[in-house]
């Protein structure tokens, strides 16, 4: 079965173009987290943006890097300066799944659908984080991570999904004021 909507995107490319994208996004995705890291809700803000616009403009595949990178960013910045890398390696594979939630609510609903982009926004922000929150509650639970989690991948969660999804719609109104 082919999922059509994987294919299509808000704005028509030659594909190299589309492949600088996906290595640009990739490639920041990857070392905002590296390198500033804290506060983290800068660094989300603007990777739940680079996802978002990534949905938005990358057709197929090329989605997965940026959806991959924030987190083995994240992952990189604890090897190097964190106490509690062990605990993010557990969450890594939700966080993936997260970020595709995200990133596939906006290729479903608002590029193939052409739903609000405000709604598709607040349906994919509040079920990443839900999602996010519930994996992090039942670790915690199960006594894998600490209850310092619960709030990063809560709460802050849906803040920068919104925040980014925000700043990711002004800066695709100005792309398609540029282009057009």
């Amino acid at each position: 079965m082919e999922y059509k909507f994987l294919k299509i995107n808000e704005y028509q490319y030659k594909n190299v173009v589309e492949n600088i994208e996906m290595s640009v996004y990739t490639l920041v995705s990857f070392l905002l987290p590296v390198f500033i890291g804290h506060p983290q809700i800068i660094v989300g803000i603007a990777v739940n943006a680079i996802l978002i616009m990534a949905a938005l403009n990358l057709k197929g595949y090329k989605v997965l890097p940026v959806i991959i990178a924030p987190a083995l960013g994240a992952l990189m910045r604890g090897i190097l300066f964190g106490p509690f890398t062990i605990y993010l390696v557990y969450l890594i594979p939700f966080i993936w799944i997260g970020n595709a939630i995200l990133v596939f609510s906006f290729r479903w609903l608002k590029v193939r659908m052409n739903k609000n982009y405000f709604l598709t926004l607040i349906v994919g922000a509040v079920t990443k984080s839900g999602f996010l929150f519930l994996i992090a509650f039942l670790l915690f639970r199960l006594e894998i991570i600490p209850a310092i989690f619960l709030t990063s991948m809560g709460v802050l969660q849906l803040s920068t999904a919104l925040i980014g999804g925000v700043g990711a719609y002004f800066i695709q109104f100005a792309r398609e004021k540029i282009i057009n």
